[in-house]
């Protein structure tokens, strides 16, 4: 009986395996910013990720459950788009980013829909909680966690439907990329509403001037968040020849660093799915020729 099979395997073992090598740009390490990160590719491939479990705030992207869970509403007839919502004094005091609601007016679902995904509004989500959930925001919060339970969002919970601090409420790079997933597939219409980059609402125009909805292109879906405690935070989806590429940006420090971190990711994403082409590093100066002097004998 040989052993030299087994000596084979053995020998085999100890090889080490190579490590995969660092994402890059432009033959530099690929670096950004921000405290967490998560890309997908369209078949939910991590692309690149930093730190994708560290638990975070979401600040506004807890919006994200709130639009989703409106959506299922009006989808089961328990909604619809043209309801009139009674705003309570507890919404139309909700503290800023804000809409400006006034107790005891009513505005239709819908309009407080776009407020929460475009203007990011923090009184219109408690309106749409309350109206969801009869008067009872924490009713509608527990929805809200029983809903991330159902999708899988381990590390997630939600506080209130606004993303305003409370140090219960949590997720992940990982959990927001899985809810902005299930929100743009579930619910597509959603997509219409995290795209848009404008509304009007008491004669008062609500826009978002966010350069990736032009460059690197593709990005037709995306929520913002910030808080001092969260930093600036962004979920995204781009589609790029019929792809759909998914990715969070947690903590950055800065609003503009965040927009600096995203634009490097998904270009680094549609570079690594073959989409687009890694510009050639621009040319350095150039260089002298050396001065050659001549030695005479002697000297």
């Amino acid at each position: 009986m040989t052993r030299a099979p087994l000596l084979v395997v053995v020998a085999l073992a100890t090889i080490p395996l190579a490590p995969r090598p660092a994402p890059a740009e432009n033959g530099r390490p690929l670096k950004v910013s921000a405290e967490s990160v998560l890309l997908l590719d369209p078949d939910g491939k991590v692309l690149y990720e930093k730190n994708p479990d560290e638990p975070h705030a979401p600040a506004s992207l807890a919006k994200m459950m709130t639009l989703y869970l409106a959506l299922e509403d009006i989808e089961q007839g328990r909604a619809q788009w043209d309801d009139l919502v009674t705003i309570s004094r507890r919404a139309g005091a909700t503290p800023k980013y804000r809409m400006g609601l006034r107790a005891d007016e009513q505005v239709p679902l819908r309009v407080l829909l776009d407020g929460v995904g475009i203007a990011s509004a923090n009184d219109a989500a408690t309106a749409v909680a309350e109206h969801l959930a009869h008067g009872d925001e924490e009713a509608f919060v527990e929805r809200m966690n029983a809903k991330a339970q159902e999708l899988g969002l381990a590390q997630t919970h939600f506080a209130n439907p606004h993303g305003l601090p409370d140090p219960l409420q949590r997720s992940t790079a990982k959990d927001l990329a899985e809810l902005i997933s299930r929100l743009l597939r579930d619910y597509p219409f959603s997509r219409a509403i995290l795209g848009g980059q404008m509304f009007v609402f008491r004669g008062r125009v609500y826009a978002r001037r966010i350069p990736l909805f032009n460059d690197p292109g593709g990005v037709e879906a995306l929520k913002t968040g910030f808080t001092q405690e969260a930093g600036y935070n962004l979920a995204v989806a781009a589609w790029r020849g019929g792809q759909q590429f998914l990715m969070v940006v947690l903590g950055a420090r800065s609003r503009r660093l965040s927009f600096l971190d995203a634009r490097k990711i998904l270009h680094y994403g549609f570079v690594e799915a073959g989409i687009e082409t890694e510009p050639e590093p621009a040319p350095g100066p150039a260089r002298k020729p050396a001065r050659i002097r001549s030695i005479r004998a002697g000297r």
